[in-house]
């Protein structure tokens, strides 16, 4: 059995980053400035923000145009780098 080759992603498209953090009253912000800094002029109106049940957590869903895998690696680090965020997918 051969392993198979995840499929290539062509850029520039459009990507979908979900960033989960504990909740804080600075969390979104913080983000957007992040996520500005990598992929300005993004979409802010398109921001999925939902809370964990016991509001610990909140998950934002943020759609970019991602240009390659540098950018991603960008702001991942950056996102990470915060100290604020737990995972970013």
């Amino acid at each position: 059995m051969t392993a198979q080759e995840p499929p290539k992603i062509e850029f520039p498209c459009e990507y979908p980053i979900k960033v989960l953090g504990r909740s804080s009253e600075d969390f979104l912000g913080l983000i957007v400035t992040v996520f500005e800094r990598h992929a300005p002029g993004f979409d802010q109106e398109t921001i999925v923000v939902k809370g964990s049940s016991k509001g610990t957590f909140t998950s934002l869903t943020i759609t970019i145009t991602a240009t390659g895998p540098e950018q991603l690696r960008a702001l991942h680090q950056d996102l990470m780098a915060t100290g604020q965020v737990q995972m970013v997918i």
